[in-house]
């Protein structure tokens, strides 16, 4: 079973992007090339991400931003990854099989597998990684994910079987999720992760929240085919100037989050090569439901009437990217459902909601920062304007980028946000709109909802959970808290030095795994 599942994984991906008209998430018309297709060791990366903050750890419970996204991905080993064409690969798990009703999960470990200090991978190390983010007392953002698993046995000298609540026919890929390192265990139970040791490509030898991320290439790892740089340097520089200017400049030799107003010009640069990559990844405004008036149906309706999407697409994304409907299942998933109804830019729909509300006029606050993604200020901006046609008076509250993801997503009550995506529909829809799920940033809640989340995951028949995901894609855009104007795609720049091969388009930065696999030409 387990061949025939990374196939079926496969095939659907391939079937996707040909339907968005796509290779491999490559948007036409953009510079991509691989100088040399064979990788070869040598020299230090320099990357400068637009993302990091001061009070980031290395707790995997923590993650939240693109930078504690990639440095785990160089360092941590993980028992699966997703591979360039979308499918779930082994990385410590060498295979795994499931019973016929997908309840039961077995993975066979890799032997041989040491961490950076020497000590030997323990399938311990696995069990307590993944009980790290499960029971009542987590406060792990990634428990959603492993919710549904009732129990982890250790079997023999290298199988971990993991019994489920219920069927899950997408189970591999849970454990590609970024918070899912596999880590040194502390010996009772828990996991040492204070001391960044790690079974990756690379160990870390420097780690400055906020500031910087120096590693270095681990000579005696497993996989001899990856980690081609002899070490890292990865800046956190939210400032978009600074980092397109440390580029141009030759300081760093890669930098992520474009300013898209520019990258036209940048692209000029015979030096330089701009990728565009269309996947999973939304720019979005959260409205907390809990909280008026966004507790309110009809001013949530009302919001997503009066914001001019194509607007949008065309003045923040500059074409890299595509309309969205306010559910973050776009065209790169299996289950996109094309049918549901557009939530088209609308004065006099939105006045009707309005009015059905009991409202002549509407005053909100949007907090908006570059942090949340690139242009999301300007973005603000072109709401406001577009939404006081409507009657709607959007109050833009410009904040400091520093603390963004700590002092106001989760906690302002409309608020921007960029989300990478996820590689399932199953993942994105349990860790950002499940009842109670600890990155639901629109504190969104719907019975029915979380019914059809549980069954899909479970379902194995393809025509039913495509119909239970359609039916849930239906609920998010017009109930949910959540307005999502734009899918954009991952737009980044390299120099001439950088070389690689087909990018994955599951997430951004060739699903920020470049440290493993890309290399100097």
């Amino acid at each position: 079973m387990t061949s025939r599942i990374r196939d079926l994984d496969r095939r659907s991906f391939l079937a996707g992007t040909a339907a968005t008209g796509l290779s491999a998430g490559v948007m036409p018309g953009v510079a991509w090339s691989a100088a040399d297709t064979t990788p070869k060791r040598g020299g230090t990366i320099r990357h400068a991400k637009g993302h990091g903050n001061t009070n980031d750890t290395l707790d995997p419970a923590t993650w939240t931003n693109g930078f504690t996204v990639a440095l785990p991905f160089g360092m941590h080993g993980y028992l699966t990854k997703v591979a360039t064409d979308g499918s779930a690969e082994p990385d410590l798990a060498e295979s795994w099989e499931a019973t016929p009703d997908a309840r039961t999960w077995r993975f066979t470990i890799r032997q041989g597998v040491t961490y950076h200090s020497g000590k030997p991978l323990s399938l311990d190390d696995i069990v307590d990684s993944i009980n790290h983010h499960r029971g009542e007392g987590s406060t792990s953002v990634a428990k959603p994910l492993v919710d549904p698993i009732v129990s982890i046995a250790k079997e023999g000298d290298n199988t971990v079987v993991f019994e489920l609540s219920a069927g899950s026919a997408d189970f591999p890929f849970v454990f590609t999720d970024y918070h899912m390192a596999i880590v040194p265990s502390d010996g009772s139970g828990g996991i040492d992760w204070r001391s960044g040791d790690g079974c990756g490509a690379y160990r870390l030898v420097e780690f400055q929240p906020g500031v910087v991320a120096r590693l270095e290439r681990h000579t005696e790892d497993w996989n001899q085919n990856r980690g081609w740089f002899d070490a890292v340097e990865m800046l956190s520089v939210v400032d978009v100037n600074a980092r397109t200017s440390s580029l141009v400049s030759g300081e760093v030799d890669v930098i992520d989050k474009l300013d898209l107003k520019t990258v036209s010009m940048l692209g000029r640069d015979p030096d330089l090569a701009i990728h565009s990559i269309a996947g999973p990844q939304y720019y979005s405004f959260a409205a907390q439901t809990d909280t008026a008036p966004y507790d309110d149906l009809n001013v949530r309706l009302a919001l997503k009437y009066g914001i001019n999407r194509q607007e949008l697409v065309d003045k923040i994304l500059f074409g890299h990217g595509t309309v969205g409907n306010d559910q973050p299942i776009g065209p790169s998933y299996r289950f996109h459902d094309p049918e549901i109804t557009q939530h088209s830019y609308d004065p006099d729909k939105a006045k009707f909601h309005l009015r059905e509300a009991g409202l002549d006029s509407l005053d909100v606050t949007l907090s908006a920062a570059d942090a949340a993604f690139p242009g999301a200020v300007d973005a603000a901006v072109l709401y406001r304007n577009s939404a006081n046609a409507a009657g709607i008076n959007v109050n833009v509250n410009r904040v400091a980028n520093d603390g963004y993801w700590s002092d106001v997503w989760l906690k302002h009550p409309f608020c921007a946000v960029y989300w990478g995506g996820r590689p399932t529909e199953d993942q994105i829809f349990s860790t950002a709109y499940a009842s109670g799920a600890a990155w639901n940033d629109s504190s969104w809640s719907n019975a029915r909802f979380d019914e059809l989340l549980v069954q899909a995951r479970a379902e194995l028949d393809e025509d039913t959970r495509r119909a239970m995901y359609s039916e849930m894609q239906q609920l998010v855009s017009e109930d949910g808290g959540t307005v999502l104007p734009m899918f954009a795609n991952f737009v980044f720049a390299t120099n001439g030095k950088i070389a690689h091969g087909a990018f994955a388009s599951n997430f951004d930065m060739d699903g920020e795994r470049w440290m493993e696999r890309w290399w100097f030409a």
